[in-house]
């Protein structure tokens, strides 16, 4: 009787971890900081990654927490295809589905951002039978005045290139432009020195000055 209650146990133990390897957390995730204009619409990107098959209740809930001591409120739900605005203020009339569970995808919209929407945002996602997520997608979103958005870091990577590269065109005009002007001298020397045998009254010199001309020829090749 122990030994088959032993065999049973093992049974069990070794269907749990079988269970617990295949069921995995949902993995969520999202930016940590999130910068936008007041009086734009904002998109708050939010993906996931899910062992099991996108459907019918796959579900997905953005929880905002204001600065300061303020409580968490859900203000949006999507499922089945529907988007649940929960009229939560401030939020009323405001949020939009921008997602797709399809592509993994449960982005948001907030439109008209106000300074009352700095804070923490949460984006929650249940993908039965995995496991739900032990860390939820967490955006920190601050709202500044327009024009003063900081540079992207494509806008700053983009700048350093471009500034790379006129700089080597810089280079290669001047390295051009040096190397022309030496050429130039060297033949405008070149013809002054063959004027001058051509025009010498002294033979012994004609010698010197071929060989100067010749030697002059050799180093502007």
């Amino acid at each position: 009787m122990w030994r088959f209650d032993s065999v049973r146990l093992c049974a069990v133990i070794l269907m749990l971890e079988l269970f617990v390897t295949i069921v995995k957390a949902i993995e969520v995730y999202t930016p940590q900081e999130l910068i936008v204009e007041n009086g734009t619409r904002a998109r708050l990107p939010c993906t996931f990654k899910s062992t099991e098959m996108v459907s019918s209740t796959t579900a997905v809930t953005w929880i905002f927490k204001p600065e300061g001591r303020g409580r968490h409120v859900s203000f949006f739900y999507y499922t089945a295809g529907r988007d649940f605005n929960l009229n939560v203020v401030p939020f009323k009339d405001r949020v939009s589905w921008a997602g797709d569970l399809n592509k993994k995808d449960a982005s948001i919209y907030i439109k008209n951002m106000q300074f009352q929407d700095n804070g923490t945002y949460l984006c929650d996602v249940k993908n039965p039978i995995d496991i739900d997520a032990t860390i939820i997608g967490e955006i920190q979103l601050k709202v500044v005045e327009r024009g003063n958005l900081p540079p992207s870091k494509a806008g700053i990577v983009a700048g350093i290139v471009i500034g790379v590269i006129l700089g080597l065109l810089l280079l290669i005009a001047i390295i051009v432009f040096v190397i022309y002007k030496k050429k130039y001298s060297k033949k405008h020397y070149s013809g002054f020195i063959l004027m001058t045998v051509m025009t010498s009254s002294n033979p012994d010199s004609w010698g010197i000055l071929v060989a100067f001309e010749l030697l002059s020829i050799c180093i502007g090749m």
